[in-house]
């Protein structure tokens, strides 16, 4: 964690007298304005030293041997992976506009685990095993109780990621975000083999497509969620069935990590290509994972759909086409595998379950969402070009 900066260039003072006495030599008008500074302009340099006072013993708790040197630097310093051929893998994203739910319900403990579980999920769709994170929060105004929820958030995910917190960036920017407002994005880098990338070349027709169970909309959706689902509601039953949870707990339930998941799984079938479901939905992220000559058909219904969906979709009588264009739906990650896989798959992850198949398709890859009667809810032959 560094300083906090204003990377914007400010206006030149403009209370500097050129008639003053201190300038004349005597004169009788007025003195010199008092001198400018950082504070007055909205940057709390002090406030920064106790929040890294506050920050800096959560972020170390992330550091294993791998980690050269302390916290401070201008560059964190990490031991270079070793192997037959490491290749690096990275990843940035941000948290979005869930953060406005987060402010709103004034809860930011969890959204450090949504940026970190993003991202370790992304790289993880090419077998790489997170090393080390390193984030950027952008704020109008530093609060130190804020920074230090927000980044023990962050250093939580990371030791269930066994992954190291080795940098990151506060930035008080008073004229780029409106009072109590903030951002947050992170940045990881991970490796893999290079003889064990997972790129989805090998998938096939006959293979099975396993869905594992999403938490909720994870960090997508949020836009359209916020619009049909406003603050107002936020503190109302999320269902009949929901033991006191709230239509807010679910929208800030954090974005589930599936490196455990799929380390499990990688132990005892052969997984061919993964899918990340974030924005674009079912509809528009499996289909990059698959070769050319494939079709993957989804059956919706052969999965459980968390309530927080069917309320959103009652609520703005969106299509459920549209839907599976914005949503996971209950589905956060894919993985492709064998049909004579399936019973280990669930074996090892029983949560792990078959959603589709992979069919032989003419042209480019397509994915189809079809419904129980057999009707297609969606494809991304409509995304195509």
């Amino acid at each position: 964690m560094t300083a906090p900066t204003d990377p914007s260039q400010s206006p030149p003072p403009t209370g500097h007298r050129t008639d003053s006495p201190s300038l004349q030599g005597g004169g009788q008008g007025v003195g010199p304005d008092p001198p400018a500074t950082y504070a007055a302009a909205g940057v709390d340099i002090a406030a920064w030293e106790e929040t890294y006072g506050r920050i800096k013993g959560a972020i170390r708790s992330t550091f294993g041997p791998q980690v050269v040197g302390d916290i401070g630097g201008f560059g964190g310093l990490y031991t270079a992976p070793r192997g037959d051929r490491p290749v690096l893998v990275s990843s940035v994203d941000s948290v979005g506009t869930k953060v406005r739910v987060a402010i709103g319900l004034r809860r930011h403990d969890t959204v450090g685990h949504d940026i970190v579980n993003h991202c370790v999920n992304d790289i993880l769709c090419g077998r790489a095993r997170p090393l080390f994170f390193l984030d950027y929060i952008g704020t109008s105004r530093l609060d130190p109780p804020t920074i230090e929820a927000i980044v023990t958030g962050l250093a939580a995910a990371c030791r269930a990621n066994r992954v190291a917190l080795i940098g990151g960036e506060t930035a008080e920017l008073p004229d780029m975000y409106a009072e109590g407002d903030y951002d947050l994005v992170g940045c990881i880098v991970g490796v893999v083999e290079h003889d064990r990338i997972v790129d989805g070349a090998a998938i096939a027709p006959g293979d099975v497509l396993l869905g594992l169970p999403s938490s909720g909309l994870h960090t997508n959706g949020y836009s359209l969620a916020r619009r049909l689902l406003p603050p107002e509601t936020w503190g109302e039953p999320l269902a009949e069935t929901s033991s006191g949870r709230t239509i807010g707990d679910a929208l800030l339930e954090p974005h589930r990590s599936y490196l455990d998941d799929i380390e499990r799984l990688d132990q005892v079938i052969a997984i061919k290509g993964m899918a990340h479901i974030t924005g674009g939905g079912l509809r528009d992220n499996i289909v990059r994972v698959l070769p050319p000559h494939t079709r993957a058909d989804l059956r919706f219904g052969s999965w459980p759909v968390p309530p927080i969906f069917p309320l959103i979709q009652q609520a703005g009588d969106v299509s459920l086409a549209e839907m599976c264009h914005v949503f996971n739906m209950g589905v956060g990650y894919v993985a492709v595998c064998p049909a004579d896989d399936v019973d280990a798959a669930q074996a090892a992850v029983p949560a792990a379950v078959p959603i589709g198949e992979i069919h032989a398709s003419a042209g480019s890859a397509v994915v189809r969402v079809v419904g129980a009667d057999g009707g297609i809810i969606c494809t991304s032959e409509s995304n195509a070009g």
